[in-house]
């Protein structure tokens, strides 16, 4: 048995020894002394609870009221459990005060969501990138602070697997990524980038692109018009006849490749958005590429085709078109004369549609 407990037992038979004491020396009745000892130790308690009372109410930072018995035990483990409190609390306190710090040394802006997408947290970066202020913006909605369409769509579409790219509301020609990343409790970490320079280093690429194309366009242009007219012309020895035919084809590799160049700078190029995606007749499309193809192929390769007619697709009918008579002529390009070519649109078994050369 435990010294308060032992303590409490020894001070209960201490008051019904002294009420037997007192009946002994004062007379009258017994249970009257045992029920007046009884409402002493009551007392007692009484007494103890309201300084355990007080003590928490001024927030215990003062030592615990001077006790003994159970009451000692119970003032001494308070005790034990404020300093283990406070000591959690400050290693706690530290930790966030590191994590700000660290946060706030970052250049990418750092917003802490709560579960209703309110913000709980940013740092210097977010106020730099979006222009929040101070605690006017704590507590408020993100969406409502950062009014971008497609920012609204992706978080009401909750697809946090890729990035969003929005214009900068405090840059004039500035571009932000912004990423969200869900963790603890329904809580988001959203991080936003300044992404203006990479967009514009991009957009230096893909004008180099179209321009080169462009350039090189023209003398290919020329070069395979005169290379036709040296090819068909009967004056040129025959010496010349295979150097001219090497020469046809490369210009011709040339010209695709200046072409496909051209495409990729096209789609490249698009205006961002939503997508003018439509229902495409996606065999009605391969059968043209088709007709095309055996006109390329001029007869000598024949081009077999397995379609379900019933199998559409959602998308722009000029970029389907695109991607697939780039595969099909590349097809009549690289087999040889006599070959056979087949063309497959099909359903896999897992649902999905597939385009095959």
């Amino acid at each position: 048995m435990r010294t308060g407990w032992l303590a409490e037992f020894t001070l209960a038979a201490l008051w019904v020894a002294l009420a037997g004491l007192l009946w002994l020396i004062l007379g009258g009745t017994l249970g009257w002394w045992v029920v007046l000892a009884l409402v002493a130790s009551g007392l007692r308690h009484i007494i103890q609870m309201h300084r355990l009372e007080s003590w928490l109410r001024d927030g215990r930072r003062s030592q615990p009221p001077q006790s003994w018995g159970v009451w000692g035990e119970v003032f001494e483990h308070y005790y034990r459990m404020q300093r283990r409190y406070t000591k959690r609390k400050k290693r706690l306190a530290r930790v966030i005060r590191e994590f700000r710090e660290s946060t706030g040394a970052m250049p990418d802006g750092t917003i802490v969501l709560d579960a209703d997408r309110r913000i709980a947290w940013f740092n210097s970066a977010a106020v730099r990138l979006l222009g929040l202020v101070g605690n006017r913006d704590i507590g408020q909605p993100v969406t409502s602070l950062l009014r971008a369409p497609a920012f609204e769509r992706f978080m009401r579409d909750g697809d946090f697997g890729r990035p969003v790219d929005i214009d900068s509301p405090v840059n004039l020609g500035g571009r932000l990524s912004i990423r969200v990343v869900p963790y603890g409790r329904g809580q988001y970490l959203m991080l936003i980038r300044d992404v203006t320079r990479l967009q514009r280093l991009e957009n230096m690429r893909r004008d180099f692109v179209a321009n080169a194309s462009h350039e090189l366009r023209s003398p290919l242009t020329v070069l395979g018009g005169y290379l036709e007219n040296m090819t068909d012309d009967e004056a040129i020895p025959e010496i010349w006849e295979a150097p001219l035919t090497e020469m046809q084809a490369q210009t011709t590799r040339m010209t695709t490749l200046v072409n496909d160049l051209l495409e990729l700078s096209r789609l490249e190029t698009d205006a961002p958005g939503e997508p003018d995606e439509r229902p495409v007749d996606v065999p009605e499309v391969v059968r043209r590429v088709r007709r095309e193809a055996l006109a390329q192929a001029g007869g000598e390769r024949t081009i077999e085709v397995d379609l379900d007619d019933s199998l559409g697709l959602a998308g722009t009918e000029n970029e389907l078109y695109s991607a697939f008579s780039n595969l099909v002529f590349n097809a009549v390009r690289y087999t040889d004369p006599g070959g056979r070519i087949r063309i497959h649109w099909r359903r896999d078994p897992e649902g999905s549609a597939s385009f095959c050369v």
